[in-house]
């Protein structure tokens, strides 16, 4: 392992132990609270621009595979964990994580205090910082910290989203149904990708729906038209990282649809991003949720899911003039899920498509193939 010496925008600096990767990283760190799950975390294209300080103490311990894979790459800027593991132990890997984040230079961090680390994130707020095994001076990092550009400036939706339009056939891999069958297709959606999970994907496809996913620089006007013509009957607007606000030409772009009366269906960025279209803009929270157990209270069902959660920007209470707000936060009552009243339109915050975390939210897929088939 090498030295690796980090710098927080807080002015916290410490030394540490690099056991994959090399250089030198800037970006906002945030803490996950997930018990298992380090890949699908750590291959969430949502985490573009930042460094994962996982609380879970013991890493590594189960390697990683081909088939729990989120995206095409890596896109963090690193991972800290308290200790880690590098002989794996799992009847499903093929590689250590070093390998993984070593085959995409990405920082992986250990012997740090996760819990202090996480006691900090969560009294003074997710903030910027800078990990380098090549710079170990204090004032040089703090320097360079100073002089980055802030993680709200940079376009990570560019760097994460689909080059090319492409059809998505896979459905939910499961291993208690060894010879589960792909439901036939119902209906045809676009996916807009700001930095898509496989995951949700496989739900959509698992509800009876032929995926084509887009690039997040998509043209309202041939969407209107195929949606018309009878080519496709829904939209989907996918996770994805950074500030919505960003997304300018999208949202401009959103707002067409939202007027055609397409029914659409937003998780996470999606969520935010409909919000603004419709005229509420977002705002930062402190830390952010980011794990595998956060209650949240289904309104429309009265009852109480456990979700996954990666997210840092939440929409307003305001926004109840325009929709009903169907789910909420149960740990600081954010709103989690809302339903338009002016067009077929709802979304919500959290990951329903769990991966890692519970499932309990899945049903929301059902939902919008319901609501497409209801305004054919």
């Amino acid at each position: 392992m090498q030295d690796v010496s980090l710098y927080f925008a807080n002015g916290l600096f410490c030394k540490a132990k690099a056991f994959s990767g090399n250089g030198t990283s800037i970006g906002e760190v945030v803490f996950n609270t997930s018990l298992t799950g380090y890949q699908e975390i750590i291959t969430d294209p949502s985490y573009t621009g930042q460094f994962i300080a996982f609380t879970m103490p013991e890493i590594g311990i189960v390697g990683v595979n081909t088939k729990d894979t989120e995206s095409r790459s890596i896109f963090c800027r690193g991972v800290i964990v308290r200790h880690y593991h590098d002989m794996p132990s799992n009847f499903r890997s093929e590689q250590s994580l070093k390998q993984l984040l070593d085959s995409h230079n990405i920082l992986g961090i250990c012997e740090i205090d996760t819990r202090t680390l996480t006691k900090i994130i969560r009294t003074q707020g997710a903030m910027m910082m800078i990990a380098s095994t090549q710079i170990h001076d204090k004032n040089e990092l703090a320097s360079l910290l100073r002089n980055a550009t802030p993680i709200e400036s940079e376009n990570h939706i560019d760097y994460v989203s689909t080059k090319t339009a492409y059809t998505h056939k896979n459905g939910i891999f499961d291993f208690a149904i060894m010879d589960y069958q792909i439901p036939p297709t119902q209906h045809k959606i676009i996916a807009i990708d700001f930095g898509i999970k496989r995951s949700i994907l496989n739900e959509l496809v698992n509800v009876g729906l032929e995926v084509e996913v887009m690039p997040y620089e998509f043209s309202a006007n041939d969407i209107i038209s195929r949606y018309k013509q009878g080519e496709i009957q829904g939209v989907f607007l996918s996770n994805g990282p950074g500030d919505p606000k960003f997304l300018k030409a999208q949202i401009a772009q959103i707002k067409l649809l939202i007027e055609a009366k397409i029914p659409i269906f937003g998780i996470c960025l999606g969520h935010q991003l409909l919000a603004i279209a419709n005229g509420y803009e977002t705002y930062k929270l402190k830390f952010g949720h980011h794990g595998g157990n956060h209650p949240v209270k289904n309104i429309s069902t009265d009852s109480i899911e456990i979700t996954a959660q990666n997210h840092i920007y939440s929409v307003p209470e305001e926004i109840e003039a325009i929709a009903t707000i169907t789910h909420r936060n149960l740990f600081d009552s954010t709103i989690e899920g809302v339903a338009y009243k002016n067009a077929p339109v709802f979304s919500i915050q959290h990951h329903p498509e769990a991966s890692p975390g519970p499932r309990e939210s899945t049903l929301i897929f059902q939902e919008f193939a319901k609501l497409i088939k209801s305004t054919i």
